[in-house]
């Protein structure tokens, strides 16, 4: 059954691949993502106990991810950041995603990577309740990226792997380089900045950015 956050982006790619194919601009979506953590089935209970399910409670656009009810606390050896959303589903490693301002507040070395790139990535402390654990490797600042399904990157005369620039217009006008096309099944059109970017742009969710090539 398709949902309706699907359907809505299914009317909104078509409307954007229409606009392409008469004016020969990509416009794309862009979600303004804020720090959040993507857990493994192990350290999950080890944090909220065995057996524990993510509860959750709003889908994301991209296929099959959702924001949960849980939360944890962020603690490196300078501060510490409460009240981190977790998204669902689990993973095969645990992810911390923060922006540059969280790496310098938490005292941890930002590392620029791509979603899943975790080798030599940094350590942290994670909290939940009376409950502590700390990993160490995984913790990330995400390089730009911009999902798409393979017939949307196709119809843009785009391909995974591709590195694209884009454009948001207006007051603070800014060209965003380095984004990463990521293509394929498990996507759906979307690009995503972190806080950090998006403040400095004047950019909120739902705004448009244009593909420069």
């Amino acid at each position: 059954m398709t949902s309706e956050i699907e359907l809505k982006q299914n009317i909104l790619t078509a409307t954007l691949i229409a606009v392409y194919k008469k004016t020969g601009i990509i416009q794309v979506p862009v979600n303004v993502s804020a720090r959040h953590i993507h857990l493994c089935k192990v350290n999950m209970e080890r944090l909220f106990g065995a057996g524990h399910e993510l509860h959750p409670i709003r889908e994301l656009i991209q296929p099959g991810n959702f924001a949960a009810e849980e939360r944890i606390s962020l603690v490196g050896p300078k501060g510490r950041i409460d009240n981190v959303r977790v998204l669902g589903p689990l993973r095969s490693e645990t992810q911390i995603e923060i922006s540059f301002t969280d790496a310098v507040k938490l005292g941890v070395d930002p590392v620029l990577r791509m979603s899943g790139d975790l080798a030599s990535t940094g350590s942290i402390k994670l909290e939940s309740g009376r409950k502590s654990i700390t990993v160490h490797s995984g913790v990330i600042v995400a390089r730009r990226h911009l999902h798409m399904t393979d017939d949307e990157a196709s119809a843009f005369g785009l391909r995974d792997g591709d590195i694209v620039s884009l454009k948001k217009s207006g007051p603070r006008e800014t060209i965003f380089g380095q984004f990463v096309v990521r293509s394929g099944k498990g996507h759906r059109l979307e690009a995503h900045l972190d806080t950090d970017e998006a403040n400095a742009a004047m950019v909120r969710d739902g705004d448009f950015l244009e593909v420069v090539r």
